[in-house]
């Protein structure tokens, strides 16, 4: 007891008051081996209050929706200690990274504390506010006493960045705030829940149809291109094939509607009325339903010799004029997503444009209808491992809004799917690289036995696997230029909308994935990303992230030098000074003309 209150007071004198909600055991130990002493949180669904005393003992109750990808939440059991929520399914004592930081605080819990004296020092500490708090999500606190809290893990409002329709909307005003175009690192994407949006979407699936049309008519020609796939061949042989009207007309209007739409891509149509491709005599529910006879069902389709120089000139012209003609394939694959969820949930994949329209007029679950649809370009063309499709998590960190400070975190790691990479199948097992995914799956028979057994490699694996291919330079020269300059593009232009505070940060893990070119293409940003370890890369790495952001929120403030670990800062904006609310009216008043 003595020892307690002892340590009690040196912590209060020193402001060392944490508090941790969420599966953070490196957090905890981290902290504890600093000299910190825990304020320990009620259960879940109970927020956190002034006085924790004279509350009843519950059962763990289940993880509700978040924004993030975390997955785990913490509750109390009967000895105060901090376990696993029933939906987690990781353990609670994660095995350690061998560094010398979080061994040492390791050791010091093992040897010299028990679960008895943090129990006790919470009790004394109870009537305390935390200095710092780790928190998976700040509506389940006290905002009274979320005020009064030093340093906090999460910002308000972070929905323009950590959403799906919220990215979308916010890298629409990109130009405003960088002279960047933001389809050069983020595939097109558009909220159905608007009207505009979704009309602009079936207009640019009908473009994307047309120039898919005329790859597959180069292909057939025996011009085929790089970066695309063969209708699948029977197994019951020739049998017959879906047959097309009269196929020289579709080509015909597919090189009709491409060579308007470059027109408009070249500003032809400011000096002429160039009419609107999608506008046009052209019936396009016939259009699209010949297109997916040839994609789908392998419906001959021959050129002339005019036709097939004019398709050839076109897709050139066009491959100058698109950022993103090369993601694309053949097929016209859309990727759609609820916007507000995370962890690969409700995804689906859609080649037909009626499919995709009807999924989304489908949702009509109560949980559903909380978040907007967003409907995002598939990458057809993604650089592949092995056959198999991969992603990127990485991470950084926003430690200020004013003046906005990013850091880079230098470590990431590489998902993998269970099932190797074909766009004839739209399965979520070779598809979508999510670990809360793939984990669902058992790894293909078919899969190359290169790919690793935990489905997760280091940046450092991939890097020397590029080296290994004659790339070494492709990682610092392509895609880690690519990443950041996305990432801050990302946070320029939500920025505004986001509830930044002093003294608190936050961490977020943003999802890339890579074309043939080796450009990163940022797919989403996830606030609260998951430190729950799923394979020994990400044990490693995660528990090494947080060490380091604990350096670099706790020990730069009276340190500037100290050591930020694998974290680089790459942006730091000349501060602004706040507006002032001065309440001034900008309305303007005035009466109609009257003749004399």
């Amino acid at each position: 007891l003595r020892r307690a209150k002892r340590r009690v007071e040196k912590a209060i004198k020193e402001k060392k008051i944490f508090a941790v909600q969420g599966p953070y055991p490196v957090i905890r130990s981290l902290l504890r081996a600093r000299g910190w002493v825990e304020r320990k949180l009620p259960r879940e669904g109970r927020q956190l209050k002034q006085q924790l005393g004279g509350q009843k003992k519950q059962q763990p109750e289940t993880e509700p929706e978040t924004d993030g990808d975390e997955q785990g939440e913490p509750v109390l059991n009967p000895r105060g200690g901090a376990q696993p929520s029933l939906r987690t399914t990781e353990p609670l004592h994660y095995p350690w990274p061998c560094n010398q930081e979080v061994e040492e605080a390791k050791e010091e819990e093992d040897d010299e504390d028990s679960d008895e004296i943090h129990d006790l020092m919470s009790h004394l500490v109870r009537d305390q506010v935390p200095n710092f708090l780790w928190t998976i999500r700040l509506s389940s606190i006290d905002q009274e006493l979320l005020q009064r809290i030093e340093v906090v893990n999460r910002y308000h409002w972070v929905h323009a960045l950590s959403t799906k329709e919220g990215l979308c909307l916010s890298l629409q005003n990109l130009p405003w705030f960088e002279q960047a175009d933001p389809s050069t690192f983020f595939p097109r994407c558009y909220r159905l829940g608007t009207t505009e949006e979704r009309e602009a979407f079936i207009e640019d699936f009908r473009l994307t149809a047309a120039r898919s049309l005329l790859k597959l008519a180069l292909e057939k020609a025996g011009d085929r291109l790089v970066g695309t796939e063969q209708p699948p061949k029977s197994d019951k042989g020739p049998g017959p094939r879906s047959s097309l009207s009269s196929p020289s007309r579709l080509a015909e209007e597919a090189l009709e509607v491409c060579e308007q739409h470059l027109g408009v891509l070249e500003h032809q149509d400011i000096d002429r009325k160039t009419p609107s491709p999608c506008r046009t005599c052209i019936d396009w529910n016939c259009f699209l339903q010949d297109y997916y006879r040839v994609a789908h069902e392998g419906a001959g389709l021959a050129l002339s010799r005019v036709q097939r120089e004019r398709c050839q000139d076109l897709l050139r012209r066009l491959a100058e004029q698109l950022p993103q003609f090369s993601i694309e394939g053949d097929l016209n694959v859309w990727i759609l997503k609820p916007s507000a969820k995370s962890r690969g949930r409700g995804i689906v994949c859609a080649t037909r444009l009626e499919e995709v329209l009807q999924l989304a007029r489908g949702c009509t679950t109560p949980s559903a209808r909380v978040c907007e649809w967003v409907v995002q370009k598939y990458v057809e063309r993604p650089l592949t491992i092995f056959g198999t499709k991969f992603d990127i998590r990485q991470w950084f960190l926003v430690t200020d809004g004013n003046p906005l400070t990013v850091w880079f975190y230098q470590d990431c790691y590489l998902r993998f799917c269970s099932q190797p990479f074909s766009l004839r199948h739209l399965e979520h097992s070779r598809h979508l690289c999510n670990v809360s995914v793939q984990k669902q799956y058992k790894t293909s028979p078919h899969q190359d036995p290169r790919v690793p057994p935990s489905r997760v490699w280091s940046s450092k694996q991939f890097q020397a696997y590029l080296a290994r291919l004659g790339l070494a330079d492709a990682w610092h020269q392509v895609m880690v230029p690519g990443m950041k300059a996305a990432i801050l593009n990302s946070l320029r232009c939500a920025q505004d909308h986001m509830g930044f505070r002093k003294g608190s940060f936050e961490l977020f893990g943003a999802d890339f994935l890579l074309g043939e070119d080796y450009q990163p293409w940022l797919l989403e940003i996830n606030s609260c990303p998951t430190m729950s370890p799923s394979s020994a890369v990400t044990r490693r790495l995660c528990a090494n992230v947080q060490r380091d952001t604990l350096r670099l929120v706790l020990d730069r403030k009276d340190n500037p030098s100290c050591s930020t670990g694998a974290f680089e800062l790459i942006y730091k904006e000349a501060a602004v000074s706040p507006r002032p609310a001065v309440g001034i009216n900008l309305m303007v008043e005035g009466c109609s003309l009257k003749k004399p």
